[in-house]
């Protein structure tokens, strides 16, 4: 039961990677239509993959937490 816990927490990467995924196409989409907005578009993306990257490592603890902690 342990083991089903830790491959639903790990599952929060899968959302990370695809959250990121949109958001960077998003990105490169909105620089080729208006270059002279690079800056501000790339230090937004910046941080939107940060906040989806803390998520992914949550689920990394909880992960980690779940399989060492809770035998």
């Amino acid at each position: 039961m342990l083991a089903l816990g830790a491959a639903i927490a790990v599952l929060t990467g899968i959302g990370a990677g695809v959250g990121i995924g949109i958001a960077t196409g998003k990105a490169v989409e909105s620089i080729a239509r208006q270059p002279e907005a690079a800056g501000e578009i790339r230090s937004t993306l910046i941080i939107g993959c940060a906040l989806a990257e803390a998520t992914a490592v949550y689920g990394l603890v909880a992960t980690i937490l779940i399989i060492f902690v809770a035998k």
